[in-house]
Parts: structure tokens; C-alpha cells; sequence
């Protein structure tokens, strides 16, 4: 930084997206009773619950996704006060 100059600090963030595939298998904790006539159908729910927990685990393969989005952090509390010299 030059002498004499005055700078203001403002708290950036970056999100990286990625992405992942995950096989649900389709098992009677994925089902629910079908209500127009018998049978059983898919949960989307639970599909979607089961799906998030193989996200969670070591063996999903995550891939990147895009460049990273940088926008201003929402709380914007710099560093500690400094006096002008």
C-alpha cells in the first residue's frame, strides 16, 4: 500500500458449486400406499431424503461446477479500528 492513502476493507465470498450423482434404490423405505386404487408408489420425499444422505458420505464423487461465484459477504464486519497516521 502507498503512504499517505486511506483504504476501506470489505468482506468478500466465494462459493464453488459442485455437483454429484447418487443411485437411490428403490426399496420399500423409498414407497408409500397408493392411494388411487392399490399398490404402492415412489416417495418422492423420501427419495429425495435418502438421496441427500448418500451426499453426506465419503464415497459420493463430487465434480466441479462452473467458476466460483464471488459476491459481498453478507455481514460486513472488518478488521479490528485502526487510527489515520
Amino acid at each position: 500500500m502507498e503512504p499517505n492513502t486511506l483504504s476501506i476493507s470489505v468482506r468478500l465470498r466465494r462459493r464453488q458449486a459442485e455437483t454429484a450423482l447418487v443411485s437411490v434404490p428403490i426399496t420399500e423405505d423409498v414407497m408409500q400406499a397408493n392411494d388411487e386404487g392399490g399398490g404402492r408408489k415412489m416417495d418422492v420425499d423420501k427419495i429425495i431424503e435418502a438421496a441427500l444422505k448418500l451426499g453426506k458420505l465419503e464415497s459420493t464423487q463430487w465434480e466441479i461446477e462452473g467458476e466460483p461465484e464471488i459476491q459481498l459477504h453478507p455481514i460486513q464486519n472488518g478488521p479490528r479500528a485502526t487510527t489515520i497516521q
